[in-house]
């Protein structure tokens, strides 16, 4: 179970990887993710036409620093011409590869027909994915969903393509667009494209804890596995997951003092990427996710929403958690 996952010509210690999410998996998130002993990050997806049009707010979104490594960029778009020359633009940055999104279901990018709203459409999908393979010297992965919704599941189908184009490897989302993030993954699909393709598959969808990673693992066949909304306020899950998959030895979450010490080293890390003002305000989702299920952790999450300075948020950790 345990044991390196190649994407092309990268190599990875482990199969276990960061998923990426607008808003949260930023430099300072990942950082502390990476020294869990993930395997692989994601930058925030950032716009191909933002890149094209030098919008201030992509340079941020595409920093990386050299503790992370490695870490791959997320590009969403749907112009072929302009997302492959945008990512031949940006290649010989510091990541691993680039990564096409085709799984993002928040409607202002599906109604641009990007992210999901590309699986709607196979031909166009082959266009985009063959110009940047053709341009891209990197590897180029994809991350898809099961399907648009429920009467359109082509998983499969827009695995085979990407395969077909030269993309290295397809991380799959089991949910449909139309879910957003509700019901449960389906991790069958899943297990249905890594049946179907021969590059690596790496699987998506409801992993929480070791066992879950184990389980997709198990029931897929999947080479990797890709956390997300499992590591918000969680970035142990990473170490406890690798453990558990090399040695079947589950490791103990937090005690209260690691708790305390990661969330300042969280709230440090935004401060000193971000400033005070922005750092602060950043980590008033963070701290809601790392205190969920502890006792007064919704009035600790209204407390944290007056803090405004580091010494407020300092005070606020260390005499409340």
């Amino acid at each position: 179970m345990k044991g390196q996952l190649r994407i092309g010509d990268v190599v990875l210690d482990t199969p276990v990887v960061l998923g990426p999410m607008a808003g949260v998996t930023d430099l300072p998130f990942r950082l502390l993710c990476k020294e869990k002993g993930c395997g692989l990050t994601y930058t925030e997806m950032v716009s191909a036409k933002a890149i094209f049009y030098k919008n201030r707010n992509t340079g941020p979104l595409m920093e990386v620093s050299e503790q992370e490594g490695p870490v791959a960029l997320q590009l969403f778009g749907s112009d072929p011409e302009i997302v492959s020359a945008m990512a031949a633009q940006v290649q010989d940055g510091p990541y691993a590869w680039i990564d096409i999104n085709m799984g993002c279901p928040v409607p202002k990018v599906v109604n641009n027909g990007e992210g999901s709203a590309l699986m709607k459409d196979p031909k166009l999908t082959g266009e985009l994915l063959t110009a940047l393979v053709k341009r891209v010297k990197k590897p180029v992965t994809v991350k898809i969903r099961k399907g648009f919704d429920d009467t359109h599941v082509n998983a499969v189908e827009i695995a085979k393509i990407a395969e077909s184009c030269g993309v290295a490897a397809v991380a799959v989302h089991g949910r449909t667009r139309e879910q957003f993030y509700s019901g449960k993954a389906d991790w069958n699909v899943i297990r249905q494209v890594k049946e179907a393709v021969k590059i690596p598959v790496i699987g998506n969808g409801d992993i929480f804890t070791p066992e879950d990673a184990k389980a997709m693992m198990e029931q897929t066949g999947c080479d990797g596995v890709m956390i997300a909304r499992g590591a918000r306020g969680n970035p142990w899950i990473f170490s406890r997951t690798i453990r558990y998959l090399e040695t079947g030895e589950l490791l103990p979450g937090p005690g209260r003092r690691e708790l305390k010490d990661m969330i300042l080293r969280h709230g440090r890390l935004q401060v000193q990427y971000k400033g005070e003002y922005a750092g602060i305000r950043e980590m008033r989702k963070h701290l809601a996710w790392y205190t969920a299920g502890l006792p007064r952790s919704s009035a600790l999450r209204n407390e944290v929403n007056q803090v405004e300075s580091w010494e407020q948020f300092q005070s606020l950790v260390e005499e409340r958690i």
